[in-house]
């Protein structure tokens, strides 16, 4: 062979290694239709989509199964679901942009931008920071004023802003963080004040359009039958019903916090534009590398745990929260994601930018195991990491959590004093009730039966009947809606003082913030008996 022969074979050779290491780096796990299908099916997941980012590039976008139960259609990459509180991250990069442009700073206090705004305690109310309401440290409970739009609810987001003052504490000002939905609407209602266009304006405006992503929208009004969207499934709120479609939710209000549908395909584009540090795909920003490092670095952190059997490889050395995003380690790599969960549906993105690795996953089922154990078994994939059966992992999880409520309730009601009797007839309990940031509840007399009702959130209709004392469970008619305790407190003079509310079971998604809930009875208007 002459020189120049064995010369080009070789390197004919070296271009063919180099190809196929490549090729092995970047290709998607070859069984994943296989374990897709096998998570699928172990959680009973209706559809999902995915996303697989990597190295500035779509290398996969694929649906599987169906929009809806019961139809045929299928769900594909372009099929739009509800990405809940994915929708936070866009958020923080609206304000990020804000931050570039020199119209807002992180640490403004939130009141130079809405003058209107308070929280329950004044001082938290003059020193609370835009960079605290993207946190979760802004002092507010698990999930405190979720029921002002979740259920679906009549309020405004100017409704919203107003009531935040007389939500209670539950700790004081960046002491720890309790995920919150509430603040990043009031963060969301700084755009309008600083550019005259609405959230979803700039949202649409600002990144869906440059971004590409065509098919991304805000809310779920103006659905019609036909359109490419993925239906929500619940099997109600204690996860084992039959599994059926359920009405969307109603999510204009809390937008901000939760309200973008997408698709694996737009999705794909948001990640390779989070993983290039806000780059555009023409070399534009969307926003700076310094805003993100702030979105990307600790602000609060929070407790490690430490997991045993097939779940030991999720133990982190640290875990916090950014603005907008989840962070932690995982295998010795940051993880940059968060989830997301609507009724019915939930979703993740899930970023490794030191491998510059982004996976999305959308579900239309209330599993959060599926798409756990999906993303877990594409990152090991990318790592090199040891095979792990992440399905049977994250199953078993499940399974345990819905022992350990069911033995709590087993002693719940073994420790109940069936035989005690409520203090007033069941007709003295009816009436009107307010609590100051909700607004009012009523209590009716039907049928011999008592009958709550959430009168903003026409789904919490529930039947309420003797527990023990003066408390009485509720069971509302939606099964999608937790049951609560409700229990009435007394004046001396015999008649009620106080309602509350706590949800019976750990099950009860945080949302149902029951327990911030304090009513008291409305008074009934004077009548003049001696008026003609």
């Amino acid at each position: 062979m002459r020189p120049y022969s064995r010369r080009l074979v070789f390197l004919l050779v070296f271009v063919f290694l180099t190809l196929s290491s490549f090729a092995q780096q970047t290709a998607p796990p070859a069984d994943l239709d296989a374990w897709v299908a096998r998570s699928m099916k172990q959680f009973d997941v209706p559809g999902l989509s995915i996303a697989i980012v990597k190295d500035g590039k779509v290398v996969l976008t694929k649906g599987y199964g169906v929009r809806k139960l019961g139809s045929p259609e299928p769900v594909d990459a372009n099929t739009l679901f509800g990405i809940a509180s994915n929708t936070k991250a866009f958020t923080s990069a609206a304000l990020a942009m804000l931050v570039d442009e020199g119209k807002i700073s992180w640490d403004d206090p939130v009141q130079k931008h809405l003058p209107g705004f308070q929280l329950y305690d004044p001082f938290v109310t003059r020193e609370v920071m835009i960079r605290d309401l993207l946190s979760h440290r802004a002092g507010l409970g698990l999930g405190a004023g979720d029921l002002l739009f979740w259920p679906d609810t009549d309020v405004t987001r100017e409704q919203v802003l107003n009531a935040v003052r007389w939500i209670k504490p539950a700790t004081t000002l960046r002491s720890r963080y309790a995920y919150n939905n509430l603040m990043f609407l009031v963060a969301g209602q700084i755009i309008p004040a600083k550019t005259g266009k609405t959230w979803d304006e700039f949202i649409r405006e600002r990144i869906f359009t440059p971004l590409g992503m065509n098919s991304s929208t805000i809310t779920s009004i103006g659905f019609k039958p036909g359109d490419n969207i993925a239906y929500p499934h619940s099997r109600g709120w204690r996860l084992e019903g039959p599994l059926a479609p359920i009405h969307f939710t109603k999510d204009e209000t809390w937008a901000a916090a939760a309200g973008i549908k997408s698709s694996a395909n737009d999705l794909a584009k948001w990640a390779i534009l989070q993983l290039d540090h806000g780059k555009l795909p023409d070399g534009k920003r969307l926003f700076s590398e310094a805003a993100q490092h702030e979105m990307w670095s600790p602000q609060i952190m929070n407790r490690t745990s430490d997991p045993k059997g097939l779940m030991k490889p999720l133990k982190s050395n640290f875990s916090g929260y950014g603005l907008g995003w989840a962070l932690k380690d995982y295998r010795g790599h940051k993880i940059v994601s968060h989830g997301g969960a609507l009724t019915g549906m939930v979703s993740t993105v899930f970023l490794v930018p030191d491998e510059n690795l982004g996976i999305v996953v959308l579900t239309n089922q209330e599993e959060s195991g599926a798409f756990s154990a999906i993303v877990y078994h594409i990152v090991d994939h990318y790592l090199g990491a040891p095979e792990n059966d992440w399905i049977q992992g994250f199953y078993d999880q499940r399974q345990q959590s819905m022992k350990r409520a069911a033995d709590a309730e087993k002693l719940q009601d073994a420790a109940r004093n069936a035989r005690s009797q409520p203090s007033l007839p069941l007709a003295q309990y009816a009436g009107e009730y307010e609590d100051p940031w909700y607004g009012k509840a009523r209590i009716t007399a039907e049928n011999g039966k008592l009958v709550l009702q959430m009168t903003r959130t026409p789904l919490m209709v529930g039947e309420l009947s003797h527990w023990q004392y003066n408390t009485f469970k509720a069971v509302f008619r939606d099964n999608t809606i937790p049951d609560a305790f409700v229990t009435f407190a007394m004046k001396a003079d015999g008649t009620i003082s106080e309602m509350t509310m706590i949800p019976t079971s750990s099950l009860a998604d945080f949302s149902f913030d029951y327990q911030d809930l304090d009513f008291h009875p409305v008074p009934k208007p004077a009548t003049n008996a001696g008026s003609k």
